[in-house]
């Protein structure tokens, strides 16, 4: 035991190597973190969980983490590795849709890691499995920095568990600490959307925007949000029934509990700031409709004033081109010392029809008032 204890203090989980004269971080796919009986914390990171299977059961809590690039896919073999039964492991590789399930004496869990590529929003499962002094989490290596930041400060997280408390006490203390990370970081990501939003914000406002491509970007991060909502309802769910569930391996200590509600309270404001991102992007689609049907309106202007000039120049030109058509007729013997008073009728006729139809569609409302 003291060969274990006297490992108390470790580096971050990973290893430097060299290769081709460049450094690399080699992160370790299981890391262990379980707090001894005599108060000290045991840190270790390897390849195999055999090697702190022996520390584990001897721990009075502990914490087994998996970074794996298939984690549904591996989830059954590294579950039997640690220990637990075959029932319990058919649960959670089967097809179903449960996010939470109580076998008694060992229960799993699975809440939402959200992660953020540019507007494309990816809900990845944690595996949560938990039995007496033992809390085994199995996660995608795509989730960000997340973990390993648990996993550098996790011997002193543990240190802060209370060696006195129940079993239970302790094993809902680190569930409660690991969740509430993995929610901090979910709730992190909503900024990424918000900064989104500002740049689209920002294109509604630009006259020079070209307001085809505006559609598909609300689309696009209106689509975000609500696959973000949704992996937060999941938390709600999950964090609903730790609360209220009444399982074996969680305290029944009315202030823990109470604190698991104060994260479900967290997770819901989170929600409120998502849905009234909403709103405002389905504003937006207003406010894009609204400059749509004004561009419609002022063509329609447009072409209705042209129309309008139109049918004074056709007026100016079709009374004079009929007088002139009514006169050419032999019946009128018109020399060409009557050319005076023709080119008198001619443009008489045409400036006072002209006059008669602009007055007639100026009473009428169909030219502006201020044509400036």
């Amino acid at each position: 035991m003291k060969e274990l204890e006297s490992k108390e203090i470790k580096q971050l989980p990973g290893s430097t190597t060299q290769i081709n004269g460049i450094q690399e971080l080699y992160q370790k796919r299981w890391f262990c973190v379980a707090l001894l009986p005599s108060g000290k914390a045991y840190k270790q990171d390897a390849d195999s969980p055999l090697t702190f299977l022996e520390v584990i059961n001897r721990a009075l809590v502990s914490w087994v983490d998996l970074i794996t690039d298939e984690p549904i896919k591996d989830l059954a073999i590294s579950a039997a590795q640690m220990g637990f039964s075959e029932p319990f492991i058919a649960s959670i590789s089967g097809e179903s849709t449960l996010n939470y399930q109580d076998f008694d004496t060992e229960l799993w869990m699975r809440v939402p890691c959200i992660q953020i590529r540019g507007v494309d929003v990816k809900a990845y499962p944690l595996f949560m499995l938990i039995r007496k002094k033992v809390v085994f989490t199995i996660h995608t290596s795509l989730v960000d920095k997340r973990f390993i930041r648990l996993r550098r400060y996790s011997d002193t997280i543990i240190r802060k568990i209370p060696i006195d408390a129940s079993i239970e006490d302790k094993t809902t203390l680190l569930i409660m600490r690991i969740i509430d990370t993995n929610n901090d970081s979910n709730f992190r990501h909503l900024r990424i959307i918000e900064e989104r939003g500002d740049d689209l914000n920002e294109a509604l406002m630009s006259t020079k925007t070209d307001r085809t491509t505006l559609g598909p970007k609300i689309y696009e991060l209106k689509h975000a949000l609500i696959t973000y909502m949704n992996a937060l309802w999941e938390s709600v769910d999950v964090l609903h029934t730790l609360r209220y569930g009444d399982a074996e391996l969680i305290t029944n200590d009315e202030k823990m509990l109470d604190m698991i509600s104060v994260m479900i309270d967290e997770v819901k404001s989170q929600i409120g700031l998502a849905e009234h991102m909403s709103e405002v992007l389905a504003s937006g689609l207003e406010v894009m409709q609204s400059i749509y049907n004004n561009q419609l309106q002022a063509l329609n202007n447009r072409l209705a004033l042209v129309m309008t000039y139109l049918t004074i120049v056709g007026t100016a030109v079709l009374v004079p081109n009929t007088l002139a058509t009514i006169l050419g007729n032999a019946v009128f013997d018109i020399s060409p010392a009557d050319l005076w008073w023709y080119i008198i009728l001619m443009v008489g006729a045409t400036a006072i029809s002209t006059a008669l139809v602009w007055w007639w569609l100026k009473k009428r409302g169909w030219l502006p008032r201020n044509p400036e």
